[in-house]
């Protein structure tokens, strides 16, 4: 068994004394592992970085095995990302993120957007609405996406303010009025191409958040990013 392809490395952990593991992303077969022997070595250090775009082919004698890969380096982003402190938080969280995927099934459209993320040049507000954004539709590709279409009360499609921590379905600022201290605030750019504020950013993390916590990092038992959290302290810093 064999392929070829174009992948995004989201991870690399040593495997013996001279080989590591490279977890890869790739638009075809989703996230991927293999073995690169050798791997440790001066020749493949700038390559097998996380966040680097590289060529892959990838080899093994059943399709269930772990396999081997051969790795050539198309597009460098590591060191920007380290010389970036809020980029390398992003860039840590989204690889988080995408290993939360189930193995070898595609997510072409969420790949898009973790390399759109990285690649962007912005500032932090920018930085933290295109996260929230990518939450937003990591929860969906899990089979958790919020419904954001109406309110879940009056079926009303505008003003809408809120979201409901239980059920994940919006409601407006009518609707929500009587015990809007039990609810999420819906940021206005989870629902247009508004400019977000840094409140809003926070508001979007919040949500973001919170239904990670309740449909993926408590029944997973696994803990969230702590990168996430010191996004998120920054953020709060530049208020």
């Amino acid at each position: 068994m064999d392929w070829s392809g174009k992948g995004l490395i989201i991870g690399v952990r040593r495997h013996g004394e001279s080989s590591v593991i490279v977890e890869v992303m790739t638009p075809e077969r989703g996230r991927h592992l293999g073995l690169v022997r050798g791997g440790r070595s001066r020749k493949h250090a700038a390559t097998l970085q996380p966040g680097n775009k590289v060529s892959l082919h990838w080899r093994a004698r059943l399709e269930e095995h772990l396999g081997t890969f051969s790795i050539e380096l198309i597009r460098a982003r590591a060191a920007d990302l380290i010389a970036n402190r809020h980029g390398l938080y992003a860039a840590q969280l989204i690889f988080a993120h995408l290993r939360l995927l189930p193995e070898r099934d595609p997510h072409k459209r969420l790949l898009g957007f973790a390399e759109e993320i990285l690649d962007a040049e912005v500032d932090l507000i920018r930085r933290a609405q295109m996260l929230a954004l990518f939450e937003l539709a990591l929860l969906d590709e899990l089979g958790f996406g919020l419904d954001l279409s109406a309110c879940a009360l009056s079926g009303e499609e505008s003003g809408l303010s809120h979201v409901s921590p239980k059920t994940g379905r919006a409601v407006t600022s009518k609707a929500a009025a009587d015990y809007v201290d039990r609810l999420l605030s819906l940021p206005p750019f989870f629902k247009s191409t508004k400019t977000a504020t840094i409140q809003d950013c926070l508001d979007g993390l919040r949500l973001t958040g919170h239904f990670l916590h309740m449909h993926v990092w408590s029944v997973r038992d696994i803990e969230p990013p702590p990168m996430r959290d010191q996004f998120i302290t920054d953020l709060q810093h530049a208020l």
